[in-house]
């Protein structure tokens, strides 16, 4: 019986939280659920990809899967302020890996989910068509992607 109560409560206290990765873009926190997460890395090398759209930066040979590389800066319509440095936060969306290139990945946090607020109505319309909500953290605000929508990235006409 005893066993039974603690599962539940376990059960309970993680339904009542949510985990996401977290990252930076342009002094921006951004954060994706940890479920969607496969893999965190500096990339060696990103083979571009010509007449490709904007916000892909490139492919990269990943284990021996070709992943496409996403550039945050460019799909969140921020500066791009060209080469630089960066890391790489592959992720899952409907069985396939894409890689989102950012400018550095923070900690692993796991957040009450009654403190998830709706995205502010000032936040820039493509930000907040992109997001899930927000998290205040300590007192930063955390975005968090929707993974779907964040890779529903539309070809050059």
């Amino acid at each position: 019986m005893l066993q039974t109560a603690q599962t539940a409560a376990v059960a309970r206290h993680e339904a009542s939280t949510q985990s996401f990765v977290t990252f930076e873009v342009a002094g921006q926190l951004f954060g994706v659920p940890v479920m969607k997460v496969q893999d965190i890395l500096t990339p060696d090398a990103i083979a571009p990809v010509p007449g490709g759209p904007a916000e892909v930066r490139g492919l990269i040979n990943l284990r021996g899967r070709i992943v496409t590389v996403i550039d945050l800066r460019k799909r969140l319509g921020l500066r791009y302020e060209g080469e630089r440095k960066g890391m790489c936060v592959t992720v899952e969306n409907e069985g396939e890996s894409y890689t989102l290139f950012v400018d550095g990945v923070g900690d692993v946090v796991t957040l009450q989910s009654d403190a998830r607020e709706d995205s502010p109505t000032t936040l820039d319309p493509l930000w907040k068509e992109l997001s899930d909500g927000v998290f205040r953290v300590d007192g930063r605000l955390l975005l968090i992607l929707d993974v779907g929508r964040l890779l529903a990235i539309r070809s050059k006409q």
